[in-house]
Order: C-alpha cells, then sequence, then structure tokens
C-alpha cells in the first residue's frame, strides 16, 4: 500500500496562540479536502497560554518540527539485506549479482554493521592471494568448504573448521604424493583409493573426492577412524581446486576500518557533499540504535523531494524552521508584511490585513463550504482573542470581530470576553519562568538589510506582575544581551487593561531609533508607549520608516 504523501503545516518560531490553533485548523480543513498526509507541527515550545486553549477544547499539542532538512529517512534507500560473517565469498558473490550490487554489507546478530565487502574486494583477493594455507589462515568451516563445491559431507562434521594445514592437489604419484603432502591439510583428488590411503596415511585433515565417485567402504572406515574429513563432489579435480577459494568467509576480505556510514537522521545535503569526494558506490545506512537499514548512493539523490510545508502566521526566513530554504513550500497562510521568504516557484500565498490568521482560516472554511468542527472553532476563536488583545488592538477589523463572535457560538463559549480573560490569566501565569523564558516566549527577529534586531512581547492583566517582569528582564537583558547575537533587542510589557506598552531595550542606537520612532524622549532604559499594543502593525512598520529614512 502506497503511502501518503505528508505536508507538515507550521508556525513561526517561538510560537503564540494563533501561531499554533491556525496550523491545526488548518490541517484539519485540508485534508477534508485533499487526499494527502497533513500534519500540524509546531515549531517551539507553546506557552501557557496555549496550552489552556488546547486543553479547553481536549487538542492534542502539536508534534514538534524544528528543522526542514531533508533526512536520509525521507529518501528511498536500497534494501540490501545484510549477511553473516561467516558467509562464503561465493555465497556473497550470489547475493551481489542477484540484487545487482556491488557492496554487501556484514552485519552483527544485533544488527549492527560489522564490515562491508565488494565486487573489488572479491575480485583482488582472486589476483592476489597465492597462499595454498589460506583457507586454514581464515579458519574456513568444512561446511562452508562443502557447500561452496555443492559437495556433501560423507564423514566428520560440517561445524569441524580447516584451521592448519594447506590446499593440495593430489594428482601425482603415490611416492611424490607422499613427500607433497602433510599432516593436516586438505586434499583434492580423483576416486583412486590407493591415492587416498596414500593420504590417510599422512594424517590428512580432509579429503575432496571429485565427480561424485564412490568412496569405498575401506576408506570410509580409515577416515571415520583418523576423523579425516571426507567431501564427495560433483565436480571434477580441476574445478574444485578452481572454487575452494570461494569457500573463504566473507569476514577474511572485508573492510571493517573507516567504514564512510550515514545515519537516517543526516541531512541529505551533508552526505551530498562527502559523496562528491570518494568515489564508493554505496554507502550504509544505519539507524539511532547503530543497526544496518540499507544502503544509499549517488542515484538516490538524483531528484530528490525536500519535505513539503504550509506556513502559517509568518513569512520571514528568519521566524521559519531552520533550513526552510531546503523544504518546498506549498503555501503561506499569513497576516503580517511581506517579509524575506523565497520560493523556487508560484505557490499559494495568502496574506489579508486582518488581525489573526485564525481569521482568514475561517474565511477558507467558509469558502470551501465546510463546517467547523466545535473543538476547532475554539481554536480559532482563541487565536483572534489573543492576536487582537480581545479587539483591543489596531490590527482589529470588523472581520476579526464578526469571525470570533460566529465561532464562539460555534465552540459553546458563552461569554467571549470572560473567557478571553481567563485564557490571558493562564498565560500571565509566569511566576515560574526564567528570563530567558519569558524573552523568548513571543519573540521574533527581524531584518532590514545588514542591519538585525530582534522584538520580544507579553500581553498581562496584571499591573503587578508587569512590573516585577520589567525589574527581571532589565537586569536579564543588560547582563545576557551579547549571547543574542543582535545589533538590538527591545521587549514589549503590554498592559491590556490600560492599552499600552512599556518598551526595554538594549543596543548600540536603540535609544535613538525609538526617539525617531515615536517622537518622544527616552529616559534611562525603557520608554511607555500610550495606545500601543501591537507589535505588527504599530512597533515594526514605526520602527522600519525610522530605519528606511536612516538608510
Amino acid at each position: 500500500m502506497k503511502t501518503r504523501e505528508k505536508v507538515y503545516i507550521v508556525g513561526h518560531k517561538n510560537p503564540d496562540t494563533d501561531s499554533i490553533c491556525s496550523a491545526i485548523a488548518y490541517a484539519s480543513l485540508k485534508r477534508c479536502t485533499e487526499d494527502r498526509d497533513f500534519l500540524p507541527c509546531r515549531a517551539g515550545e507553546i506557552n501557557e497560554e496555549t496550552q489552556f486553549v488546547l486543553h479547553r477544547f481536549n487538542v492534542e499539542v502539536p508534534e514538534l518540527f524544528q528543522d526542514a532538512a531533508t533526512e536520509v529517512a525521507e529518501i528511498e534507500t536500497h534494501a540490501i539485506a545484510g549477511v553473516d560473517h561467516e558467509t562464503s565469498v561465493k555465497r556473497a558473490w550470489n547475493t551481489m549479482n542477484k540484487q545487482n550490487v556491488v557492496t554487501l554489507p556484514i552485519v552483527r546478530q544485533d544488527g549492527t554493521l560489522e564490515g562491508l565487502i565488494t565486487v573489488s574486494d572479491i575480485a583482488k583477493s582472486y589476483m592476489d592471494i597465492h597462499d595454498s594455507d589460506i583457507l586454514s589462515q581464515a579458519d574456513t568451516s568444512f561446511a562452508s568448504i562443502a557447500d561452496t563445491l555443492d559437495g556433501t559431507i560423507v564423514v566428520g562434521s560440517g561445524s569441524q573448521r580447516f584451521s592448519e594445514g594447506r590446499v593440495v592437489v593430489g594428482a601425482f604419484g603415490r611416492e611424490t604424493m607422499g613427500h607433497l603432502i602433510h599432516e593436516k591439510d586438505l586434499v583434492i583428488m580423483g576416486d583412486r583409493t590407493e591415492d587416498m590411503i596414500v593420504a590417510m596415511e599422512q594424517k590428512v585433515a580432509g579429503i575432496v573426492v571429485g565427480l561424485d565417485a564412490r568412496i569405498s567402504d575401506l576408506i570410509i572406515r580409515l577416515a571415520e577412524e583418523q576423523h579425516c574429513l571426507l567431501i564427495r563432489s560433483p565436480h571434477d579435480t580441476y574445478t574444485n581446486a578452481r572454487l575452494i577459494n570461494q569457500s573463504l568467509p566473507v569476514r577474511h576480505l572485508m573492510t571493517s576500518k573507516n567504514i564512510v556510514r550515514f545515519h537516517l537522521k543526516d541531512r541529505v545535503s551533508d552526505i551530498r557533499e562527502v559523496m562528491k569526494n570518494l568515489r564508493h558506490r554505496d554507502f550504509p545506512v544505519l539507524d539511532e540504535n547503530e543497526r544496518y537499514v540499507g544502503t544509499i548512493s549517488r542515484r538516490n539523490l538524483i531528484g530528490c523531494q525536500g519535505k513539503k510545508l504550509i506556513l502559517v502566521d509568518h513569512n520571514e526566513r528568519s521566524q521559519a524552521v531552520n533550513h526552510v530554504e531546503e523544504a518546498e513550500i506549498l503555501e503561506i497562510i499569513d497576516h503580517h508584511r511581506l517579509g524575506s521568504l523565497e520560493t523556487m516557484g508560484p505557490i499559494l500565498f495568502r496574506n489579508e490585513p486582518v488581525g489573526c490568521t485564525a481569521t482568514i482560516i475561517y474565511r477558507m472554511y467558509q469558502e470551501k463550504g465546510i463546517e467547523v468542527p466545535p473543538a476547532i472553532a475554539g481554536l480559532l476563536c482563541s487565536a483572534i482573542l489573543s492576536d487582537t488583545l480581545i479587539f483591543h488592538s489596531p490590527t482589529c477589523t470588523a472581520r476579526d470581530r464578526k469571525a470570533a463572535v460566529e465561532l464562539a457560538a460555534a465552540a459553546g463559549i458563552d461569554d467571549i470576553v470572560a473567557y478571553a480573560k481567563e485564557m490571558f490569566r493562564a498565560g500571565g501565569d509566569l511566576g515560574q519562568k526564567t528570563p530567558q523564558e519569558i524573552l523568548f516566549q513571543d519573540f521574533k527577529r527581524f531584518n532590514y538589510g545588514k542591519t538585525a534586531f530582534g522584538v520580544g512581547q507579553i500581553s498581562l492583566l496584571d499591573e503587578e506582575e508587569l512590573a516585577e517582569i520589567r525589574r527581571e528582564m532589565t537586569v536579564y537583558l543588560k547582563e545576557h544581551f551579547s549571547e543574542l547575537k543582535l545589533e538590538r533587542v527591545f521587549f514589549l510589557l503590554t498592559n491590556i487593561q490600560e492599552q499600552s506598552s512599556e518598551v526595554l531595550f538594549c543596543g548600540q542606537g536603540s535609544r535613538e531609533l525609538l526617539e525617531k520612532a515615536f517622537g518622544t524622549a527616552v529616559q534611562e532604559d525603557s520608554v511607555v508607549l500610550p495606545d500601543l499594543v501591537s507589535r505588527k502593525k504599530q512597533f515594526i512598520p514605526a520602527m522600519m520608516t525610522v530605519l528606511q529614512d536612516l538608510g
């Protein structure tokens, strides 16, 4: 059964309620209209407000998705079964031919990779190995020798090993053979009983008899008495002599050190660079437990497609998941200013001047004629209330108000304002959070030319809690500003009831930028801006205008 194509729907880093709820709601809508696997995701940890909303409507927290890079696990690999290190060269060669590969992994019983053997390793062994004792050096099992020669063990056990002596062809006269054959040797010969007796007298380890010749009862009895292994093969002496080295166990030829291997979690862009610098045909792939799962070659990377994404509530590259440039962006649904993201081709880009992405998602449900499920309605309503600060934000439009009221009715929310205040109080419980966690709870990075600055924001109903957070954040920004690696950082403490924001700031030129943007004198390390509650519609546009004027 063919697996359905995955599409990840994800909001920005440091996600807020709109980012999470819009991703969930849009994934639900897309599943109703397309036969693909739409997965709502989060690009970071969710805050208390969003947790409250998800719990209130019994919706699971979306899976974490922070990196859009294509991983080895997402592309097709060669499912070539590994072999045990006792496998004979002959069987390894047959396996390679059958699977049309030039590299065969050697795998331990626990599934971990032990080594690799290649066609060139086998060819090299045939050209370079001239030692007649190579089989005993490799401690080759007699079962492997018999199998390689298509033979049958008449006397002895296949579990025995040929661990001493040489391989000798017994094709000489009785006197010559007496000098040629030594104790523990393995002798390949024909059906002459006299020659076999000579070999027995020399106390050989084993005898290979060709052409399926009948072995006399006398020879069988002598072999049993002297613990001499007898193998009967259908091949002639020449063929047996030619084939016997193929019974070598692959462990004797395999490469086990400095093997270039990849893991399922490795980025395709990284392994592509490694492959460019190496001439290997195939590379083993391991899972997180170092177990072998298959092989990969350059061919697998041809036409490799990245992850498929739909972005909601952002269109700035700096706010998107890591390596977003490696993914295929299918759609963007947003309500912010146009940012810095670029796509390889045309896409559905829906950007509307409303107070919340959830408002756009709601309209898309209406356009498709699909009823919004109660739980999804609750999420969308919550996102609108959060982003518009209970309709007090200047970003709020009549569409946002109308959508929130209709969604509240569908979700069973009786008192929309009372519910919103309960939601904000849940989000305002920051007593257990560190200043760093508070800063990045809703933090966005913005670029203008070569200038990069960050803006964080929290919105609370409690004046006393805002004052306490102000003290902590002032100290934190002064002590840790350099760690943020930004030219300027601004932090908005928004009082929902007073409809104002106090702005903390750090970085060279940040004071002057604030004074020019808002036409007010800035004292010490913060400034209170009345009637400013929206980062998107009030704060960022004013800052960008000044930066543009400064060139």
